[in-house]
């Protein structure tokens, strides 16, 4: 029943990112500072919701839930269990929630970290960002679900992962060089909100500059892994084009 409960988390997740979507931009549309604040409510449950479906499908990968078909195509019962793990971003459809999760960590990021900023331009800018989510949500839900069964016979043994992805790169570039590539949705969603307060001024720079800092740094890290990984990994030729 777990996957089951990872689905269903994953779409409680989308419905909360159409709520933080549209429901703070209303608050600051009347003046109201309850719906304005609501939106960091709104990040909390995001997070909860989709860390959990991400618990979900690591769990699936630890104890080996051949039933699930994404489990089945991308490890098996020899695989060390941090690779197990790793496993679980090996691929399209775990990448990808992965992806959600770590933007759905930065949204809670700026919803906790933002109290000095305006209460009007961290509702546009987390409306911003839940929008982002929604968009990925819903791409997962209707085309690349990590939960779906091996109906109708389900095998004893996984088909393993990649025999090239078995290695500690695995474990940390794609999470770092995620938290930079989705760091910069902060930066863009304050691009927006100032397009839509239509006030376009060195403030919203100011609001902007730490968070492009953090996500510049962790691509930079991520990239570094990524270059070092690819120098020793003969299927890569010693050169560094798999990003």
């Amino acid at each position: 029943m777990m996957p089951e409960y990872g689905h269903a988390l994953l779409c409680l997740a989308l419905g909360v990112a159409l709520l933080l979507s549209v429901y703070p931009l209303w608050g600051v549309a009347r003046g109201d500072a309850r719906m304005m604040a609501s939106a960091g409510v709104f990040a909390w449950l995001l997070f909860i919701c989709v860390a959990g479906a991400f618990f979900v499908l690591v769990h699936a990968f630890v104890v080996n839930d051949f039933t699930v078909a994404y489990v089945a195509g991308n490890s098996n019962t020899q695989l060390p269990v941090w690779y197990r793990v790793a496993a679980t971003w090996g691929a399209h459809e775990g990448s990808l929630l992965l992806w959600v999760l770590l933007m759905s960590g930065w949204t809670l990021a700026v919803a906790v970290f933002s109290r000095p900023v305006p209460a009007d331009i961290v509702a546009r800018v987390l409306a911003v960002m839940g929008m982002v989510c929604a968009g990925f949500l819903a791409f997962i839900l209707f085309t690349s679900g990590p939960f779906a069964r091996t109906l109708p016979a389900f095998p004893v043994e996984g088909r393993d992962l990649n025999p090239l992805l078995q290695d500690p790169g695995l474990i940390f570039h794609p999470p770092l060089l995620y938290m930079g590539y989705v760091g910069f949705s902060v930066a863009f969603a304050f691009a927006i909100a100032a397009l839509l307060s239509g006030r376009l001024d060195s403030a919203f720079t100011r609001f902007a500059r730490p968070w492009t800092l953090a996500a510049w740094v962790f691509l930079t890290l991520g990239i570094v892994l990524g270059s070092a990984w690819a120098y020793y990994e003969l299927g890569w030729g010693g050169w560094w084009f798999w990003d």
